[in-house]
């Protein structure tokens, strides 16, 4: 596909994954934009790219895009809270250059060339007016928009929590943000900087974790870097309506500075009118599903077809079925299958995962999420698991691949299912350990493909056989916000029976 270039060359970004979806989301950027320069930590991928605005909102398996102002390692721990706000600061402001430059890509990714730039009209701006520019209506104006700069709760990521200062109860630290707004009203005359044509609106998200969030709160933060930004650039605060959102994350891994390209999350699909599954995990599984033009994609468990929906929108040359019992969630697939325009690609069809009704080896891959949760009684899924994948593996074609999303339990369960036999006695089979899997992709090596290929038939605790024509392809741990979940990859490599 070809790429435009953008006028200021291209830009270094990161955007933020769910645990487990980092390795799909740097494939991603790779495949999809060109990207150099890609660097994986939890949670987050770091790129560059030249990209237009509408091939970034492309991305499929990350949360939220941002334009990348500063990455540096996480900063010095003191109990000197001075200090460390002053390195803050510093990490914010220290290359003015830098802000000019992101600037300019930001204004031309989204095409707002027209709009007056204050960096292009007067780059000595970036220093504090003289003494007589200076007036008191300004002076109030400004004060009254550091209020606005940081919101009074507390911004935290899934999985990080805001702290106290040890020895400081939560009332505390909203009594003390309101304090030190007051001493910055009164010192406002010495401090904050006129300028009388502001330039961009601008608002602090400011997120800490570990070492750091127990000696500052985000508001003190938040704050400083506001302050920092007003006196420096000459920008007024808004909180409702911000031209710009800087984004400000430190923790024990690094301290990143940015700004978010969209205002919703990359992960909010236009398309889905009901949310199922997560998007982001429904991509990554299709992805893993290696669909080619023409093939047939099955998803036997489909629920609100949000698997279906993400493989159609990327893979449109294939053919989809989804099958489900439960008429409510087809009506929905349904729903979600018109908004997203997608009739003459997606067919649904009421059948139970345990007796579709489907012919032999008609399908390329089969794609389904196992349900699991409170709702959902997880003893009967593990009860009946070797016999929905025995008829996945009975519609699969030889080559074919399956992918499946499992609950812990499920993921153990499946283990004792697929691996080989150790000994004679269907217990030890069913009660064998599962290997431990951390959130990183896991790769099967050939060893233990080989030995399931050597595996006939053999019975588990049910009576079931284990299935010689399935070799594991990859295992990969992700989060699903609340609880963690496995990715299982399968290939069939001979007809079932025949292992």
């Amino acid at each position: 596909r070809g790429r435009g270039k953008m006028a200021a060359g291209g830009g270094r970004f990161f955007c933020t994954a769910g645990r487990g979806l980092e390795p799909f989301l740097a494939r991603e950027v790779r495949a999809r934009l060109g990207a150099t320069e890609v660097a994986c930590v939890p949670g987050k991928v770091f790129f560059s790219a030249e990209a237009k605005l509408e091939e970034l909102r492309e991305l499929r398996s990350g949360e939220r895009l941002f334009l990348r102002l500063q990455r540096q390692p996480p900063l010095a721990v003191s109990r000197e809270k001075g200090k460390m706000l002053h390195e803050i600061k510093s990490l914010v402001i220290e290359e003015p250059k830098s802000w000019l430059d992101v600037i300019s890509v930001w204004r031309n990714l989204h095409g707002r060339e027209g709009k007056k730039d204050v960096f292009q009209e007067n780059r000595l701006s970036l220093k504090r007016k003289s003494e007589e520019e200076r007036n008191i209506a300004t002076k109030r104006q400004k004060v009254e928009q550091v209020r606005e700069v940081v919101s009074e709760e507390c911004q935290t990521e899934v999985g990080e929590s805001c702290e106290v200062p040890e020895g400081k109860s939560n009332q505390n630290c909203g009594t003390e943000s309101k304090n030190s707004l007051e001493d910055l009203s009164k010192s406002s005359e010495e401090e904050l900087v006129a300028n009388e044509q502001l330039g961009f609106s601008f608002r602090v998200s400011c997120r800490c974790s570990g070492a750091i969030a127990k000696i500052l709160t985000s508001q003190e933060i938040g704050r400083t870097v506001g302050i920092a930004l007003m006196k420096q650039f000459g920008w007024r605060a808004d909180l409702r309506d911000p031209d710009l959102e800087i984004f400000v994350h430190l923790n024990d891994i690094h301290s990143v500075v940015g700004i978010p390209l969209f205002r919703l999350p990359l992960a909010n699909r236009e398309y889905i009118k009901t949310a199922g599954l997560r998007s982001t995990v429904a991509w990554a599984m299709a992805s893993l599903a290696e669909i080619r033009a023409g093939a047939f994609v099955l998803d036997p468990m489909c629920g609100l077809g949000t698997i279906l929906l993400e493989a159609a929108k990327e893979w449109p040359e294939a053919c989809y079925w989804g099958a489900d019992l439960s008429d409510s969630q087809l009506e929905g697939a349904g729903v979600n299958i018109r908004t997203a325009s997608l009739m003459d690609k997606i067919e649904l069809v009421k059948a139970s995962v345990k007796a579709l009704p489907l012919p032999s080896e008609s399908f390329d891959a089969v794609i389904a999420d196992i349900p699991f949760g409170k709702k959902f009684k997880i003893t009967e899924d593990m009860q009946f698991l070797p016999d929905i994948l025995q008829e996945m593996e009975r519609v699969l074609r030889v080559g074919g691949t399956i992918v499946l999303l499992l609950s812990q339990d499920l993921h153990k369960r499946m283990d004792s299912i697929t691996k080989p036999a150790e000994s004679d006695s269907a217990i030890a089979i069913s009660d064998g350990a599962s290997e431990n899997v951390t959130a990183e992709a896991l790769n099967v090596d050939g060893n233990s493909s080989s030995s399931v290929n050597d595996v006939g038939e053999a019975f588990i605790s049910s009576g079931q056989t284990l299935f010689g024509s399935l070799v594991p392809d990859g295992v990969y741990g992700v989060s699903l916000g609340k609880t963690d979940a496995f990715i299982h990859k399968y290939r069939k490599i001979s007809a079932a029976g025949n292992g």
